[in-house]
């Protein structure tokens, strides 16, 4: 060994030790295993080729026709009215649920969090059965609502509202639990010792904060409320007007306007690009 080789391996070993060379790990450096690249095109395709059938099967010549009828502007209409209300619940109610899982220790808070995010692994259906028995004229609360208020939530346009917060809501409540979480709690406590009360300290501190986290998870809910089915069907029904949202109208259609259903799936699906498109900066960015 020279001289000069062992002046470098001295100066290595005061820096702690050699220097490690940057090594590609991406499958561009080592290219792709064939076992693996075979299952992820398959999947990549069965994800992919379903949406480009619906783009190149739907009928352009007549959209413009199909999306201005009356029944399809009236669904249209509606579910973009309950999808902002239900969203407008969640708000109201969720924002102040997800606080309380992030930022206040009580006995079960783990039982309420897997019972709050429950809805986003039921399905629609089972919970729209759910709310007939605990929001119809017979349920454990309904009952009274009507006898009380006279106040009948299923079959109605609020019934549509309430379905649709059912299973949206979850999805506000994790994004906004979770940026609370990465928020540090000492400007709230900052701001109590300087007098503030909790209430005044989360309405001028916190919710700045986190006001991105709350924002995703409001349009998130508000897709998720665009485009629910089953919980709808079930809990207020498919009546034209009423309760007849978009997805329920792509149902009806199918049955006797494949064109009109691939129209208003289209809407749907434009509406669901733009979600992602939105959200890309917090969902689809790495690093």
């Amino acid at each position: 060994m020279t001289r000069a080789d062992r002046s470098e391996a001295a100066t290595e070993t005061l820096r702690g030790g050699p220097r490690r060379r940057r090594v590609r790990t991406g499958a561009a450096g080592r290219g792709v295993p064939l076992p693996l690249l075979v299952p992820a095109l398959i999947g990549l395709a069965f994800l992919i080729v379903p949406l480009v059938a619906l783009l190149v099967r739907a009928p352009w010549r007549s959209m413009p026709e199909q999306l201005t009828s009356a029944d399809v502007w009236q669904a249209l209409q509606l579910s973009l009215i309950c999808a902002t209300a239900a969203t407008a619940v969640s708000l109201v109610i969720g924002v102040p649920l997800a606080w309380l899982l992030a930022r206040v220790e009580f006995p079960g808070r783990g039982l309420v969090r897997a019972l709050v995010t429950l809805p986003l692994v039921l399905p629609p259906v089972v919970g729209g059965v759910a709310l007939l028995m605990a929001l119809g004229r017979n349920g454990v609360v309904g009952k009274w609502l009507d006898a009380w208020f006279g106040i009948t939530l299923p079959f109605t346009t609020a019934g549509v509202v309430v379905a649709e917060a059912f299973v949206a809501m979850p999805f506000l409540v994790i994004s906004v639990e979770g940026t609370l979480r990465a928020a540090d709690p000492r400007y709230e406590e900052a701001a109590t010792t300087l007098g503030a009360s909790r209430f005044t300290a989360f309405r001028r501190v916190t919710l700045p904060l986190i006001a991105p986290g709350i924002a995703a998870g409001a349009v998130l809910a508000w897709a998720r409320a665009l485009g629910e089915f089953g919980a709808t069907i079930t809990f207020a029904g498919n009546f034209p007007g009423r309760t007849q949202t978009m997805p329920l109208a792509v149902y009806l259609a199918l049955q006797s306007d494949p064109e009109a259903a691939v129209a208003l799936s289209l809407v749907l699906l434009a509406v669901s690009v733009a979600v992602l498109a939105g959200l890309r900066d917090r969902w689809m960015t790495a690093g």
